[in-house]
């Protein structure tokens, strides 16, 4: 006599059991796409404060570093502020000066303080799609290696940039007075 034949395939509660499973990574996978796809967006905003920071930086770091003002008669041979005829270099911008315009910065600790808000190059131009970015520039005395912050010979230079979702982006840089008497 032939044996009946098992039936084959799935009960319900297997079936159940295999839908709430498949359902369940799914849900897992497609919340991890979401956020994927949602902080998108941020690593283009990341990378303009990146490009603003570093621009503003090697723009700071480019400027003179004396012990007189650049326009000073003894700029070129003063060893210490002492030496100025009568424009010492301090923290922050002389009166009237700014980065923009025919009266602009012409030393390092210029930008001591500086800000902006809305990128700006410097004929004072806002610079299309950077409106909802900021940038300040702090200057500081610091040691650095064997140069020790009371000699004065050495900056840290901070650059903060701020983006349009409030984020910010902060990048040092360090200037050396490695010649005094070179003002260009």
């Amino acid at each position: 006599m032939p044996h009946p034949r098992r039936a084959s395939g799935l009960t319900l509660i297997e079936l159940l059991l295999f839908i709430a499973i498949v359902g369940i990574a799914l849900a897992a996978m497609l919340s991890v796409f979401v956020t994927a796809t949602g902080a998108s967006a941020d690593p283009m905003i990341r990378r303009q404060q990146l490009a603003i920071a570093e621009s503003l930086l090697r723009e700071v770091q480019a400027m003179p570093f004396t012990w007189c003002d650049p326009t000073d008669a003894n700029a070129v041979t003063a060893t210490s502020n002492a030496g100025c005829a009568t424009l010492t270099e301090g923290p922050g911008p002389e009166v009237g000066q700014t980065r923009y315009g025919p009266n602009s910065f012409n030393n390092v600790n210029d930008y001591a303080g500086f800000s902006m808000a809305g990128i700006r190059d410097l004929s004072n131009t806002l610079v299309g799609g950077l409106s909802g970015y900021g940038a300040s520039v702090a200057v500081t005395a610091a040691a650095l290696d064997s140069v020790t912050a009371a000699s004065g010979d050495a900056l840290q230079i901070t650059v903060t940039v701020t983006g349009p979702d409030s984020s910010s982006l902060v990048l040092q840089g360090w200037r050396t007075r490695y010649a005094p008497d070179a003002p260009f």
